[in-house]
């Protein structure tokens, strides 16, 4: 079950993703916006430039996957001179406070197997995980910048692959899509459990 901050996150990015598809933007830069969203990420840009802007299933990958990576070097390289600037205001400290604890409490995955449990992490197309909750607890984790981004890069190049084969290739598609998240959902389940031992 979601806390009231997720809902709170989700339904003000949802809005969000509203107004940049009723702007009147072109495509390219709807989608690639999207792309760049926490919650959206590539799961909502994909299916929108596949199916809303009919762009081709390269073009709406590459655009989805580019814009997906931009966020994740500004996390790794800004987040903590940014959250302490911040925490000095009563409010942002105690969103920081949430975030980071929260971030933390999911990714013992990536805390334990680094760069290869980050790219699982964030790979798994599903809410509360992806790039931006992958890219913040790497930087929580105090991994290196190469590393961490080495993570989120093949992560968000296999989740964009799942996304994309779900999006547009029919029941085919779909049935690809959903054996490979679940391998990948498998292996890190295995990890997890592996680990805890």
């Amino acid at each position: 079950m979601m806390a009231p901050v997720e809902l709170l996150l989700i339904s003000s990015f949802a809005e969000v993703m509203e107004r940049i598809l009723q702007s009147g933007l072109k495509g390219t830069i709807t989608v690639f916006l999207i792309s760049m969203l926490p919650v959206s990420e590539l799961r909502g840009a994909i299916p929108v430039a596949i199916h809303t802007f009919k762009m081709s299933i390269p073009k709406s990958y590459m655009i989805s996957v580019i814009g997906n990576l931009i966020p994740p070097v500004l996390i790794l390289l800004f987040l903590g001179p940014f959250s302490r600037f911040l925490s000095k205001w009563r409010p942002f400290e105690k969103f920081f406070n949430w975030l980071f604890s929260h971030t933390k409490s999911r990714s013992a995955l990536v805390e334990k197997y680094k760069t290869l449990g980050l790219a699982i992490f964030v790979a798994i197309p599903l809410p509360i995980t992806g790039a931006w909750t992958g890219s913040i607890a790497a930087f929580l984790l105090g991994m290196d910048l190469k590393h961490a981004m080495t993570g989120v890069l093949f992560g968000v190049l296999t989740a964009g692959v799942i996304v994309t084969l779900i999006s547009c290739l029919s029941l085919t598609g779909v049935i690809i899509g959903i054996i490979l998240l679940l391998s990948i959902g498998g292996v890190g389940f295995i990890l997890q459990r592996k680990g805890s031992r």
